[in-house]
Parts: C-alpha cells; structure tokens; sequence
C-alpha cells in the first residue's frame, strides 16, 4: 500500500453513488473535496466517522468543503446507509476497488487474526487545483470531523 502525497495530482474518476448515479470527480473542478475511504458501511466506526462529518456539514460547507465517502459497498447498501443515518453527502461505491487502488488505500489489513486485502481508512483533501492539498491518516473514527476541521481551520 503506497497512499498519494500532498502535491500529487489526484486521478480522476467515475464511480455510482448510492442512487446509482454517475460521480466524476471533475463535477467538483475548482473546488476543495474531502474524499475519505472507509472499510464498510453500517459498521459501527464507519457510523461514528460518517455522523461526524454529517454533524459538521454545514461548518464544512462554510469552509468551501465537499466530501465523497468511498468504500467497497454496492449503491443498495450505500442508500440504506444515508437513510439510516441521515447522511447529508455523497457516497460513492468502488466495487472493484479500482478508485482505492489509485489513491493508494487497498492493501493488507489485518483485523482479529484474520489478514485480507481491504481499504485503509486515509481521508484526501483536493484543493481547487486537482492536487491532494493533505493527507489525513491518523485519527480516529470518532475525531475524524475535528482533525479536517482543525486543518481548514489553520489549526492542525
């Protein structure tokens, strides 16, 4: 597992999101994106982090921030996710981790004994010129929301 770098050029994608629509990351040219990849939806952390970013949107908007959640997880799961949880931003499915591969978050992982090949949970912020402005990829699920904001903030 090799993750991007600040400075680099983040690749441009496609991918369904949870109603099965087409989500370029060129759709957001000029503007800064929060794209965070987690393992699961529904699980109990990816929950924790989701609803962080969710209780946050509107400080988030302010600071001229959207965000893509990605993970492995078919559109279906995706939409019963945002509904059970009220989620109030996109996310995206990338069955075929082909999106994970290019950011540099697929590979092995090790969880109750058990290795197996998965996401890395590393959030990317992509400045307005396409490039990956930070890397995020040291926190917690449940303080996820307060290391960007911290960030964008100028605090972190």
């Amino acid at each position: 597992m090799n993750p991007l770098k600040a400075g680099d050029t983040a690749p441009e994608f496609t991918l369904p999101d949870q109603d099965g629509e087409d989500i370029s990351l060129s759709d957001f040219q000029g503007q800064r994106v929060l794209i965070y990849f987690y393992p699961k939806a529904m699980t109990p952390g990816c929950t924790v982090q989701a609803c962080g970013l969710r209780d946050n949107m509107d400080e988030l908007k302010k600071l001229g921030v959207d965000i893509l959640g990605i993970s492995t997880d078919k559109p279906e799961k995706l939409s019963r996710f945002v509904e059970r949880d009220l989620l109030n931003f996109t996310l995206l499915s990338d069955e075929e981790h082909q999106v994970s591969e290019l950011f540099g978050v697929w590979g092995e992982k090790t969880f109750m004994g058990k290795t197996y090949d998965g996401i890395h949970r590393i959030s990317f912020l992509v400045g307005t010129d396409g490039k990956i402005e930070k890397v995020f990829d040291d926190f917690k699920t449940n303080n996820h929301h307060e290391i960007v904001l911290n960030y964008l903030n100028g605090k972190g």
